[in-house]
């Protein structure tokens, strides 16, 4: 069964959601990130996936704060990502509680350095977040485009112990409109040794259901969630099944 993994984007420690990455087309939401927690646990999620898109920004964490708060609850596992981009920050993440680390922009601008962190750290702790812009990985918060494709970029770390990547269509990203499901099939044909996370477009419990029928491990849901789209009952019914 696919796991559920909602996530929570933060902006000045609060709840937000942006349409395609773009930091001017964001939705600000009343829901404080640990009232969000609280509700996932109760809905029997394990893990979350938590962005700093101040840090993505600025290229350091900023909300290290919110994600004390959140960790000392104890009541999931949180995968953080956001201005992880050199060794003080990543040992910052982990302290603060991060259970897991998104690295994207360092995986493509500092390849000894990510490579250093998956054979310390492991790959089950040290996820790579390959974000696509038309299908080259996009950098800095995604402000900023490279000319990785996700292909090469697994390529360059899977000897190095990459196991997990979280791939996002940012096209797809905040839309609602359904997640790139070729893409995703894709990848995993190519790659079965990698667990791959679905991000971007989920609008509705029917495309979690098809993507779990696909075979798919994992999945991130964010707008349609605070859009109700889909509810919570719902998640926790469809996590129950398991």
């Amino acid at each position: 069964m696919i796991d559920i993994l909602p996530a929570i984007d933060l902006i000045g420690g609060k709840c937000v959601r942006l349409s395609q990455g773009d930091y001017e087309r964001r939705t600000e939401y009343d829901a404080r990130p640990d009232e969000m927690v609280r509700m996932y646990a109760d809905a029997g999620v394990s893990r979350i996936h938590v962005v700093d898109l101040d840090g993505a920004k600025a290229g350091m964490p900023k909300n290290l704060g919110v994600l004390e708060k959140i960790a000392s609850l104890g009541l999931v596992a949180i995968e953080w990502g956001g201005g992880i981009k050199d060794d003080v920050a990543l040992r910052d993440a982990f302290n603060a509680g991060a259970d897991y680390a998104i690295a994207g922009s360092v995986a493509v601008k500092k390849p000894d350095m990510m490579k250093r962190w998956l054979q310390l750290h492991g790959g089950d702790k040290v996820i790579l977040g390959a974000d696509l812009r038309d299908g080259k990985v996009a950098v800095s918060g995604w402000l900023e485009d490279s000319s990785m494709t996700v292909e090469r970029i697994i390529d360059e770390y899977l000897p190095c112990g990459l196991t997990q990547v979280i791939c996002t269509d940012i096209s797809k990203d905040g839309m609602l409109a359904g997640p790139a499901v070729d893409l995703y099939v894709g990848l995993r044909e190519k790659y079965p040794e990698i667990i791959f996370t679905v991000s971007g477009g989920i609008s509705s419990m029917a495309d979690i259901v098809k993507l779990d029928e696909l075979g798919l491990p994992r999945v991130i849901v964010g707008k349609a969630i605070y859009e109700n789209r889909i509810s919570l009952k719902e998640i926790e019914h469809y996590i129950a099944k398991q």
